[in-house]
Parts: C-alpha cells; sequence; structure tokens
C-alpha cells in the first residue's frame, strides 16, 4: 500500500478528533463501564463470553496478514480511528459514558472478528493511558463495542451489498447501528448488574437506554457519515487493497 494514499483518511481522522476533543466536556467520568463498577460475577461473565471471540480474532489477523501483508497499514488506520473516536467522551447515565465508537470502518474492511481484537486493545490501552474503562470490565466493554457493535455493522454491511445499496449507503448504515448496538449492550448490562426495585431488569434496562438515547443518537449518526467520508476517500485511493479483502463487489456502486 502507498502510504501517500494513507495520508489524506488519516488527516481527515485528525481533524476530526481535534475539533470534537478540544470542544469536548472534561470531568473524569470513564468510558463505557468504569472500573470496579460491575458486581464481580458480572465482570468475570462477560470476559468468559468475549475470550472465545478474541481467539478467533487474532487467527483472523493471521491470516488475513500471512495473505496479504500490504494491508497492514490499513489494519492499523482501523485501529486508530476505532481509538481516538471512542476517547471522545460525553458523560452520560452514571459509571459511563457516551461517545462514538469507531467499529464500524474497520469491521467493513477486515471483518467483526478482526475488529473484536482491535477493539479490546483500544479499551485497554484507553484503560491504562487514559484512565477510561478499567480492566475488570474490560470484558464487558469490549462484548459491548468489540464484539457486538461489529456483529451488527457487519450484518449490516452484508445485507446491504446483498439489497445492491449504494456504497456510502451501506457504510453509513453501518456504522451507525453499530454504534447504536454498543449501547443497547451497555444497557442490557448494567440493567442485568442493578435490575430496579420496581420493574426489575425491564425497567432498568428501559431507563439506561433511554439516557443514553439523548446523546448517542446524534453521536452515532455524527459517526455514520465520518466513517462514509473516510471509507469513500480510502476507497479512491487504495481500491485495490479493498477488493484484496473482498469489501468492494460488483454488485456494490
Amino acid at each position: 500500500m502507498c502510504k501517500k494514499s494513507m495520508l489524506l483518511p488519516a488527516v481527515v481522522i485528525l481533524f476530526f478528533v481535534s475539533y470534537f476533543w478540544l470542544n469536548s466536556s472534561r470531568p473524569a467520568y470513564a468510558m463505557h463501564i468504569m472500573e470496579g463498577f460491575l458486581p464481580v460475577g458480572w465482570a468475570v461473565f462477560w470476559w468468559i463470553v468475549t475470550i472465545p471471540f478474541l481467539v478467533l480474532g487474532m487467527r483472523s489477523i493471521q491470516k488475513i496478514v500471512k495473505e496479504n501483508p500490504e494491508v497492514k497499514m490499513m489494519l492499523g488506520l482501523a485501529g486508530a480511528f476505532a481509538f481516538v473516536l471512542s476517547a471522545l467522551k460525553i458523560p452520560s447515565v452514571t459509571g459511563s459514558s457516551s461517545h462514538p465508537t469507531g467499529v464500524g470502518l474497520g469491521t467493513i474492511l477486515f471483518g467483526p472478528l478482526v475488529m473484536s481484537v482491535l477493539g479490546t486493545n483500544v479499551l485497554l490501552f484507553q484503560a491504562l493511558l487514559l484512565a477510561h474503562g478499567g480492566l475488570t470490565t474490560l470484558g464487558a466493554n469490549a462484548f459491548s463495542m468489540a464484539v457486538v457493535g461489529p456483529l451488527i455493522a457487519y450484518a449490516i454491511f452484508k445485507l446491504g451489498t446483498k439489497w445492491k445499496w449504494s456504497f456510502s449507503l451501506i457504510v453509513f448504515f453501518a456504522a451507525m447501528f453499530g454504534d447504536l448496538g454498543t449501547y443497547v449492550i451497555t444497557s442490557l448490562q448494567l440493567a442485568l448488574a442493578f435490575p430496579s426495585e420496581v420493574g426489575g431488569i425491564v425497567a432498568s434496562f428501559n431507563k439506561f437506554a433511554s439516557i443514553f438515547a439523548l446523546t448517542q443518537v446524534p453521536l452515532a449518526i455524527s459517526e455514520g457519515l465520518l466513517t462514509v467520508m473516510v471509507m469513500n476517500m480510502i476507497r479512491k485511493y487504495n481500491a485495490q487493497e479493498l477488493k484484496l479483502l473482498k469489501v468492494l463487489h460488483k454488485e456494490v456502486h
């Protein structure tokens, strides 16, 4: 892959990140579910559920890099995109926050299993370097953002391709619903851990989801639009790599 061809997408990402970061609020809320917020049982449970996806994802990365070593830089771009977008947080439900996830781009390029590894690495580095999230809650945060979000994005991408939507429309909806799906699962995780005294898990889920929706819906739309911009630039300058990754097909326009 030509390094110059990746410069423009990187510059666009840097511009949006700089803009939102400089204008974001700065209270010390943790990204997603913060360290120590979940009961031990639930923290362990989400780790157990997430680990199989990480194992399969690492195998998938090894296979892709071995077969197409020229896509290594694009793999790094996908990870960087998720890192910088998910670091932009807006305080939301107590013990958590809303932010873009950035998982749509990497999912479209490499599939949901690869994105499970990239997303978990993103969450790990943010927990260690930025105090966003935590190590005990990493399994729960990874399951919502790095497992379920990419699975939803990938399903929509495949469905849109099958139904012959325009490429930009496919990317937009994949990124947007991948983002929203993350917060549906986060709401469920919080509801399971902290059911309401009146109404139980359902009432608790409705409360968490309704609060998240206030901030997450516009963020998801914004993420969808930004992902379309970056993907169209990659499509323009790196079409060959997209064909190697089987992202571009004859039916996608």
